[in-house]
């Protein structure tokens, strides 16, 4: 198969390509909700209020209260204090930056989004030694770092761990911006994201950005953080000068509480499910409850192309590395499917371990 598909319908738990079905294991829906019947029945009342789009700015004489509304929604979902919702993920890493710039010196994780990006200090290496890296230059230096990292790597699916922030230096401003935008509908107590696993010194500001377009199918961004960080996020020209998320699309994203926590349990069902049924998760690599798993077996997916699954493969960072192979679950995968594709995955493994003998 072409390893560039051209499609004309967004893929659920299944895939038409030339007609034939596949099983589809791949993508960024976790929680279904691109092609989840009821959230569509609630975007279209949303599009019947609001229209396809508000071209606007939020700092406008014409204010729409969806969107303090849905900021308030999302700031007690995460257990922030306050949240500022933006037109996509990477506006939210854009503007973190942009607002942090020439306050404090940067320094950026190993795969940090390009999003957040900014000039400063690029650590080449594993999280765990950046860690080290960052508490030695803490406790040495003097004045305010900005240090941005994600809460977990997709593409090798693994889980950043920040219990480190307590070993901080108390006498140093720091801010830490983590992206979890892999994370926010998907890790954590019903979803909820990392937001409350970052404890820190008080010396320590916390700021969460997340893309909305992945777990909770919203087509925006996402800040979270103190009040009056976001209040001075409210008054950034890079904030008042660009749209919005489509106000539909929040309309539709208040009113899918109802969905998301079943959906949650549905994923987290077939996480587990896949996980008991696989005998092969000795080469497929994840982390508790994450619906993507990593296998450096790069020739499991035409294995499993034959087999009518189509998952996740593409070279990264650029077209000439070797491809990067994950399984994605989500919650509209049906037990049926996962057990197919545990069984096509245990088929794989003990076809290679009868070529070894």
């Amino acid at each position: 198969m072409d390893t560039n598909i051209i499609l004309d319908a967004m893929p659920g738990r299944s895939i038409d390509i030339g007609g034939r079905q596949f099983l589809y294991f791949s993508g960024t829906s976790y929680l279904g909700m691109a092609s989840n019947e009821n959230f569509k029945v609630l975007l279209q009342e949303g599009l019947a209020r609001y229209g396809a789009n508000f071209g606007g700015s939020r700092l406008g004489n014409i204010r729409f209260a969806v969107f303090e509304e849905a900021e308030a929604w999302l700031a007690g979902f995460a257990g922030a204090p306050a949240a500022l919702t933006v037109s996509s993920g990477s506006l939210a890493g854009r503007l973190v930056v942009e607002h942090l710039k020439g306050k404090a010196a940067f320094y950026f994780a190993p795969g940090t989004h390009p999003a957040l990006w900014g000039e400063g200090d690029y650590y080449q290496g594993h999280f765990r030694e950046w860690v080290e890296y960052i508490l030695r230059e803490a406790a040495e230096g003097e004045g305010p770092m900005a240090l941005f990292a994600n809460s977990v790597d997709p593409l090798m699916v693994q889980k950043n761990s920040f219990g480190w922030l307590q070993q901080l230096p108390d006498n140093r401003p720091l801010v830490l911006v983590v992206d979890d935008s892999h994370g926010f509908g998907v890790c954590g107590p019903g979803g909820a994201g990392v937001y409350n696993e970052l404890q820190a010194p008080d010396n320590v500001e916390v700021l969460v950005i997340s893309s909305l377009g992945k777990a909770l199918g919203i087509p925006g961004g996402l800040i979270l953080g103190g009040k009056y960080r976001i209040g001075q996020l409210w008054h950034s020209p890079f904030f008042g000068g660009a749209s919005p998320a489509p106000p539909a699309f929040l309309y539709a994203m208040l009113r899918a509480a109802a969905l998301y926590g079943p959906a949650h349990r549905k994923l987290l069902a077939n996480i587990r499910r896949f996980e008991s049924l696989s005998g092969g998760t000795a080469i497929l690599h994840s982390f508790e409850d994450y619906p993507a798993f990593y296998t450096p077996e790069a020739p499991l997916a035409p294995w499993l192309e034959e087999k009518s699954c189509l998952i996740s493969q593409f070279a990264y960072p650029t077209p000439e590395d070797d491809p990067v192979t994950r399984i994605v679950l989500n919650a509209l995968h049906e037990e049926a499917d996962i057990d197919y594709l545990a069984g096509a995955v245990n088929a794989y493994v003990a076809a290679g371990s009868a070529q070894k003998k």
